[in-house]
């Protein structure tokens, strides 16, 4: 069984099939999917779609590119909602350097805020890093983030910042862009790394695999990037998605 450890079916590009795709997952091997919040209104939606759905659980936190307006009271309102039964993640949190806004002290004020609160509640995280490595590491050692736990979603360094992140005790976890043929730095990554410390996830609607590149991703596509992680480890698929779906449901601590 495959299990999507990052997924947004909150999202607007599903709302005229989500329930059919959802409902055909099992038909095509996916076993299990964490919806992740990016947002306080997607963070809504995202506990909704947990609560419907057996095999979806939820994470809630606030995306670095939607924290300008974040304040300590909608911390409390996310720290409230960990507690819930099907809530296994804070995320994503992190930073986002690609773009200008919010400004980099407040993404990082936030991020530290939010790995502080997931400690709180005895959470793992989920952590969004574009263009920033360094400050990423930095915040991740300061808040004794080997302490906390989580995986480095869509990871997208090198191998040595991912030695860094496997150090400290983070999954990594590999998409659709292990399928493109110019990820040479990702296909380094996922050779490097011990299979026991790798989690799939689709990013959908984002980041479709190959030959579905550019296109709305999904669920159904997760196949494929099992099929890329087995040919850069020389490995049967079979293997990729057994020891994935057991390294999720340790990340996210199912019993």
């Amino acid at each position: 069984m495959l299990f999507d450890t990052h997924a947004h079916y909150d999202d607007g590009a599903f709302d005229k099939d989500r329930e059919e795709i959802l409902a055909g997952l099992g038909a095509v091997g996916v076993g299990a999917v964490v919806n992740v919040g990016a947002s306080l209104e997607s963070t809504r939606r995202t506990l909704e779609l947990a609560w419907r759905y057996p095999f979806i659980y939820g994470a809630v936190g606030v995306h670095p590119s939607e924290c300008g307006a974040l304040t300590e009271e909608d911390i409390r309102w996310i720290e409230s909602l960990a507690s819930g039964k099907k809530v296994v993640a804070i995320g994503e949190i992190g930073l986002d350097y690609h773009w200008e806004e919010p400004e980099r002290g407040l993404q990082k004020k936030w991020f530290a805020r939010q790995l502080a609160m997931a400690r709180c509640v005895g959470l793992p995280v989920i952590i969004h890093s574009r263009d920033g490595a360094k400050d990423t590491l930095d915040i991740l050692k300061a808040e004794k983030g080997e302490e906390i736990g989580g995986v480095v979603h869509c990871f997208s360094y090198t191998w040595e910042t991912a030695r860094v992140c496997l150090d400290m005790g983070f999954y990594l976890g590999i998409g659709g862009v292990a399928t493109f043929k110019n990820a040479r730095r990702l296909k380094e990554v996922v050779a490097y790394a011990p299979l026991d410390r790798l989690v799939l996830e689709t990013d959908c609607p984002y980041l479709a695999p190959e030959p579905h590149r550019g296109k709305r991703n999904d669920s159904r596509y997760l196949s494929y990037v099992a099929e890329a992680v087995a040919a850069i480890k020389g490995i049967g698929r079979e293997q990729v998605e057994a020891v994935t779906w057991e390294n999720a449901r340790r990340l996210y601590r199912l019993s």
